[in-house]
């Protein structure tokens, strides 16, 4: 994956992400992008409230992931670093 296509990707990452951030901000929390892995792979970083919380496993799988790959079908997984 060359450097134009990685940052489409992560542009579009952003644009999926954007429709959850509503969601973690009712409970003062946020996630941002860390990379994108040649792999695939969207490494995220939980944010405010959210670092730590019990929920996040879930929040990530249920929400994050199925937004992030059913908006960008190229990005294979989404896996949180912190």
């Amino acid at each position: 994956m060359d450097l134009q296509q990685k940052n489409d990707l992560l542009g579009r990452a952003e644009t999926a992400l954007e429709s959850i951030r509503p969601h973690l901000a009712v409970d003062s929390g946020n996630v941002e992008i860390v990379d994108l892995t040649d792999e695939m792979t969207l490494k995220i970083k939980w944010l405010g409230m959210c670092d730590g919380c019990s929920m996040s496993a879930m929040t990530l799988r249920a929400g994050i992931q199925q937004a992030v790959c059913g908006q960008v079908p190229e990005i294979l997984d989404v896996e949180a670093v912190n």
